[in-house]
C-alpha cells in the first residue's frame, strides 16, 4: 500500500477512535446541475473549507447569479466560521464555479490538485486561449500534490490523487470524511463519465480501487446525484464500505476490464454535460469570468464543431 494512503487511512482511524476532532458537514444540493457542495468545519475553532460551490448560470440567457453561494455565505456567517480553504475536487465541466466570489465574500485560500495543469492546456488549446493564458495553475492559490497535508482548524486533511473523469482529479479526506469529486457516485448509480477531454476509463478505475482500500465505516461525500431509477429522492452521502458492497459498476469482484467495457459502453450513449464548454473556459481559469470588454460586456467563447 501506497504512503499518501496509508496517512490517509491514519485519519480516518484516528478520528473514528476519538484522537481527532470529527469535522461538522453541511450540504449544500444545486438541483439545476445536480451538484453537492460542502462546507466543512473544526467544532472547537470553528475554522472551515468550502468544497465544490456552484455559480447559478442560465444558459438561454447567459446570466449569473449568486444565490446558490450566498446560502453558503449565510451558513457561514450564522455559524460563525472562518472559510480557510476553498477546495476544488477537480474542473468541472457542469456548472461555473462560485469559488472566486466566496472567496471574496469570506476569504479563504483556493485549492486544487496540480494535474490541473494538464487540463489547462487541453481546455486552453481547445479554446484558443493563446499565451496569454496561462497553463501553469498560477490562477490557483494552491496545487496539491498526492499525499500532501493540510488542516482546518486542527483537524488533520490528506489530497489523494483521482484522475479518470478528469486528469485532474482528487479526493480530499478531511478527518472521518472522504470527498470524492466526481469518482463515485452513490451504489445505486454507479461511478462518473470517462469520456471527456482527457478522461481515462482505466484510471478512473485504478482511483476509485485506491479509495475503496480506505476503512469501511468512512464517510463518503459526492459531488453529484442523479436518482437512480426507483430511487425518488435525492442523495450524496454513503460509506466507503457501501460502495466496496454495492455499487453497480466498481463493487468488489469487478474487474478492470469489466468496468472499462462497461464505462465505456455507457459513455456512449451520454449527451454532453449541459454547460460544459460556459464551465471548462471559467473553471480552467480558477473560476473567473471572462474580463470586461471595450463596451462593458463579458463574453464567453463557443467553438464549433469541436467536441
Amino acid at each position: 500500500m501506497d504512503r499518501s494512503l496509508e496517512h490517509a487511512i491514519e485519519i480516518i482511524v484516528q478520528t473514528r477512535a476519538g484522537q481527532q476532532r470529527m469535522p461538522v458537514v453541511r450540504s449544500f444540493f444545486d438541483e439545476a446541475t445536480f451538484t453537492a457542495s460542502y462546507v466543512v468545519h473544526d467544532p472547537i475553532s470553528l475554522a472551515a473549507a468550502i468544497i465544490d460551490p456552484v455559480l447559478d448560470f442560465n444558459a438561454p440567457t447567459c446570466r449569473y447569479s449568486s444565490k446558490s453561494a450566498e446560502a453558503i455565505v449565510a451558513y457561514i456567517e450564522s455559524e460563525g466560521l472562518s472559510t480557510e480553504w476553498l477546495l476544488e475536487t477537480h474542473a468541472h465541466a457542469d456548472h461555473l464555479s462560485a469559488a472566486p466570489y466566496l472567496q471574496a465574500r469570506v476569504g479563504g485560500t483556493l485549492a486544487i490538485g496540480r494535474a490541473i495543469t494538464t487540463v489547462q492546456q487541453i481546455f486552453g488549446d481547445l479554446f484558443n486561449a493563446g499565451p496569454e493564458f496561462a497553463r501553469d495553475g498560477s490562477q490557483f492559490d494552491h496545487l496539491f500534490d498526492d499525499g500532501e497535508e493540510f488542516i482546518i482548524g486542527s483537524i488533520g486533511c490528506r489530497v489523494l490523487d483521482a484522475p479518470g473523469h478528469t486528469p485532474a482529479g482528487v479526493a480530499y479526506v478531511i478527518g472521518d470524511s472522504v470527498f470524492c469529486g466526481n469518482t463515485l457516485f452513490m451504489p445505486d448509480y454507479g461511478t462518473a463519465r470517462t469520456d471527456l477531454p482527457g478522461g481515462d476509463a482505466r484510471q478512473l478505475f485504478r482511483s476509485i480501487r485506491r479509495l475503496l482500500c480506505l476503512p469501511d465505516e468512512a464517510r463518503l461525500f459526492l459531488s453529484h446525484d442523479y436518482k437512480a431509477p426507483g430511487r425518488d429522492t435525492y442523495a450524496w452521502e454513503t460509506t466507503i464500505g457501501a460502495e466496496r458492497i454495492a455499487n453497480v459498476h466498481a463493487r468488489d469482484g469487478i474487474t478492470e476490464g469489466e468496468f472499462v467495457a462497461a464505462r465505456t459502453a455507457r459513455d456512449a450513449t451520454l449527451a454532453l454535460p449541459k454547460l460544459i464548454l460556459q464551465a471548462m473556459q471559467v473553471n480552467m481559469r480558477a473560476g473567473a469570468l471572462p474580463p470586461v470588454e471595450s463596451n462593458g460586456k463579458r463574453y464567453l467563447r463557443i467553438p464549433l464543431n469541436t467536441i
